[in-house]
């Protein structure tokens, strides 16, 4: 068996990475495609590798020389790749092909072994190998029969979405037999070039075959193992956290990423906290229906946005603002207060981070489970006097939570010290207390000091729109802050949700009472594994203690390398004790977790 590999391309969406070099020399994680390729090939014991260049060529074959690759190396050049797409660059090894049986890569593909050795070790003489689709891939597909035979090729502009879950993506990887080569794949090469010229791609060849009443060649389906096509620096940087050598990195870079995980579909996510029930069917229907509308208007600006925040929580227009995410106003606001502001720890960091340290008091509860009342809060800040002091209630991350009754008495006392109370509500429909709510106009009225932040994205689970509240009866500072975000600060699908949200009110109660369940169910198959102890939480999320000895990030590190689940180490927010911060996702999904973990603290 040979290998043939295509080289000749341009690789110009990689910039200026391929200014000066060729697109399989780009490195990843400091090895190149083609250095890595190359040695993956070898391992295989095939008789010949041949590359056909083209752009930068000889600077590749320079520096193939010095990768001390042992097994015999035939160049083919591309005169013309720049007028050409790859069916060219086939045609012209075309009398390789039909020496032997044969491993056909595209050169911007990056692998782990098992995928060639898949390939190579399956009994079939002709595959085409494939992976299920995912929303990160591009380019050819195939549609495939239960015996692995390929019913359909279909193209990019031949692409239709609402049939992805029929698709399977061509990896570019392809074992062709000699006599497949022989009696089908170069003649019909030859054939579709003389008709249609040197502009084409050798799929479309394929494509032919598989009408024939014989077409020989099946599919090879991938099962988990990993791979990525590198089009683009984008490609790159996804392919550096899937493929680095070094756990540790890998961990760094997809924390890093601070969400996008839809590029990484078989990731199950325990950091970010959403509600796992919510939004029902009929309103995504909803949304999609008015897609092609919505992408190509302009949305409202912030008067009419703040009319219809208003009219979804019951209060006036000139107490409430909308914001791109909780995250915009928390900015904006935070940007507005001055002297001493009073933050409970551990806590969301983005308010702290907002605030100049020399000028933040910190109260840090005195127990192993970070819990506080509002007499707490109270007696430490009447002591250390602030101008502002923020509560995040429940608490993130350890799900604390002070009842209505007692925020009330903490709004008044605040008030009667003038202090500015910011509250930040972003959890508070998950607790089981149900009508907790401060974003009510009698209470905003008669309290001007307060300030009520709320993000829908958690809540609601529509963190893809981005969008959060303010609500406060202090209306001097809510105007100043309409004036501080754009005008335009959330876009037309923000805007869609909001008009349509008050339809949906029972679905979103008991998308509640579900979601409530399933964390008494969550907490409770948690206390059950070894080494763990569970604090108790009102948000949807559940902060837990691991006993000494069991590394949070160890842990974290195996259930991300091993189970491809993401979890929230807290050793940075407690000071360096032993806590995790755990989502409440669906039953299914909490399963795979506990799993997981019980067999990782065995």
């Amino acid at each position: 068996m040979q290998a043939i590999i295509l080289a000749a391309g341009m690789g110009k969406r990689l910039k200026e990475l391929t200014q000066n070099n060729t697109k399989c020399m780009v490195k990843v994680n400091g090895v190149s495609l083609i250095d890595r390729m190359l040695h993956q090939i070898e391992r295989q014991n095939v008789s010949r590798i041949v590359i056909v260049v083209g752009y930068e060529g000889q600077k590749l074959k320079d520096y193939i020389a010095t990768l001390g690759i042992r097994t015999p190396i035939v160049y083919v050049d591309n005169p013309i790749y720049d007028k050409t797409n790859n069916i060219y660059s086939l045609a012209l090894a075309k009398d390789w092909l039909v020496k032997e049986d044969t491993l056909l890569f595209e050169s911007d593909l990056i692998f782990e072994d098992s995928v060639l050795d898949a390939l190579v070790s399956d009994p079939r003489d002709t595959l085409a190998l494939v992976d299920k689709y995912e929303s990160w891939m591009d380019g050819t597909c195939v549609k495939l029969g239960d015996d692995d035979s390929i019913e359909a090729f279909v193209p990019g502009k031949k692409f239709k979405f609402n049939e992805i879950k029929d698709y399977y993506k061509t990896v570019n990887l392809y074992k062709f037999s000699r006599h497949f080569s022989e009696t089908h794949y170069v003649p019909f090469l030859d054939a579709y070039q003389s008709a249609l010229g040197e502009n084409e791609y050798y799929e479309q060849v394929l494509r032919v075959i598989t009408m024939l009443d014989e077409p020989v060649i099946k599919a090879k389906r991938l099962e988990g193992q990993r791979w990525y096509e590198i089009d683009d620096i984008q490609d790159l940087d996804i392919a550096e956290s899937i493929f680095t050598p070094d756990d540790d990195e890998r961990v760094r870079l997809l924390q890093g990423r601070y969400g996008g995980y839809w590029r990484y579909p078989k990731l199950l996510d325990f950091c970010y906290l959403v509600n796992p029930f919510f939004p029902p069917e009929k309103m995504k229907d909803e949304l999609r229906a008015n897609f092609d509308v919505l992408l190509k208007e302009y949305p409202s600006g912030m008067r009419v946005n703040s009319l219809l925040a208003a009219k979804n929580f019951g209060v006036h227009q000139e107490n409430i603002l909308v914001g791109n995410g909780a995250a915009e106003l928390i900015k904006s606001l935070m940007s507005m207060l001055d002297g001493k502001t009073g933050f409970i720890r551990p806590t969301f960091d983005e308010y702290p981070n907002r605030f100049a340290r020399e000028n933040s008091v910190d109260f840090v509860p005195g127990n192993r489970d970070y819990a506080y009342t509002a007499d707490d809060v109270m007696a430490f800040f009447g002591e250390q006097r602030v101008d502002n002091l923020i509560l995040v209630n429940p608490d993130n991350p350890s799900g604390n939570y002070i009842p209505k009754a007692d925020l009330l008495r903490l709004i008044a006392w605040s008030g009667d010290l003038g202090m500015r109370l910011i509250v930040d509500e972003s959890f508070a429909d998950f607790a089981e207390e149900e009508d907790n709510t401060l974003i009510d106009q009698e209470i905003l009225t008669a309290n001007p000091h307060l300030f009520v932040m709320k993000s829908i994205s958690k809540s609601y689970c529509v963190p893809g729109l981005r969008l959060g509240v303010l609500a406060s009866g202090d209306a001097g500072t809510i105007a100043g802050m309409k004036k501080d975000v754009a005008i335009w600060n959330i876009n037309s699908f923000g805007e869609f949700y909001m008009q349509i949200e008050e339809k949906y009110k029972k679905d979103y109660a008991a998308a509640l009472v579900r979601i409530r369940a399933e964390r008494a169910r969550f907490q409770t198959e948690l206390a059950k594994l070894r080494g763990v102890r569970v604090i108790p939480s009102q948000a949807n999320f559940v902060m837990v203690e691991l006993e000494e000895g069991v590394s949070p990030k160890e842990l974290l590190k195996r259930l991300l390398i091993k189970y491809n689940l993401l979890i929230k180490e807290l050793t940075t927010k407690t000071n360096g004790r032993y806590y995790l911060r755990l989502a409440v996702r669906s039953t299914e999904e909490n399963d795979v977790l506990l799993a997981a973990m019980t067999a990782e603290l065995e």
